[in-house]
């Protein structure tokens, strides 16, 4: 299950979308979300997985790659799909067992939640494998670079997002090794009893935690021992500029974003 999470990981192939601007991925990614909080409909999502699928062909990654990992998540969008089911109420009453009861308003909202957490993931997802972890840190400063006049510190807060992406493939990569460890020692990971699987969580927390505590030690004295000092006076070999692959990008992911706001007013379904 851990080798099935995509997120935070880079996918080094050569794609138009990988030599896209970080912040137009960044912005398209921003328009992507509020897109799938403002329909109100089901045949917008069509639309949606549609452009999911055509960005990942450009991209040159698999859609098999990016489903795979929305399979970690599985349980959460279950677990959401029944909460909204069981206690979200009005419309016609579909079915009833003593205090459970299942309205039509409920299923409708299982359903648009399980589509909204599926898409997410999958967008959230095409924006880091197709941007380096350096790419992603300086499209994060230079989009809160207006903000450095209140003296917000955009470089900062770049390097510890980006910092924080980066270390999710690295622990997983640590877990599987602990777990592993665990396991040649008796520790069952795959039992099917839960309370047995919570319970031998326990000692893979531990060195867990005890070894993100140490790469972060190490990762702060490596950028003191080469000087770092935030974005102050910082030069860049590669300085981002936006070309017209950008500029229509962005108008794509706007003229996206109109068409489902225009779908709230189109009844279908």
């Amino acid at each position: 299950m851990l080798k099935d999470i995509t997120l935070g990981q880079f996918y080094p192939v050569k794609s138009p979308i990988h030599s896209l601007d970080a912040r137009t991925k960044l912005l398209g990614t921003l328009l992507f979300m509020v897109a799938i909080f403002v329909v109100n409909q089901f045949y917008p999502y069509a639309f949606m997985f549609l452009l999911i699928y055509v960005v990942s062909r450009m991209a040159n990654i698999p859609i098999k790659y990016i489903a795979k990992g929305i399979k970690p998540l599985r349980w959460i969008i279950l677990f959401t799909f029944v909460i909204n089911i069981f206690f979200i109420k009005g419309g016609d009453l579909l079915f009833a067992l003593g205090f459970m009861k299942i309205y039509a308003n409920g299923i409708r909202t299982a359903i648009f939640m399980a589509f909204r957490l599926v898409l997410l993931v999958a967008g959230t997802s095409i924006l880091t494998l197709t941007t380096s972890p350096i790419s992603l840190t300086d499209g994060i400063e230079n989009a809160c670079a207006p903000l450095k006049k209140f003296d917000f510190p955009a470089h900062e807060l770049a390097m510890m997002m980006t910092i924080a992406l980066r270390f999710i493939p690295t622990l997983l990569d640590e877990t599987d090794k602990i777990m592993k460890a665990q396991m040649s020692r008796g520790a069952d990971f795959e039992s099917k009893n839960i309370i047995s699987r919570a319970k031998n969580m326990v000692p893979l927390l531990i060195p867990l935690f005890v070894s993100a505590f140490r790469r972060a030690d190490e990762l702060a004295w490596a950028m003191e021992a080469r000087c770092y000092r935030g974005g102050d006076n910082r030069t860049k070999m590669k300085q981002s500029l936006l070309g017209k692959s950008d500029y229509m990008a962005d108008f794509v992911m706007v003229a996206f974003l109109l068409l489902m706001i225009g779908s709230r007013f189109i009844k279908l379904i």
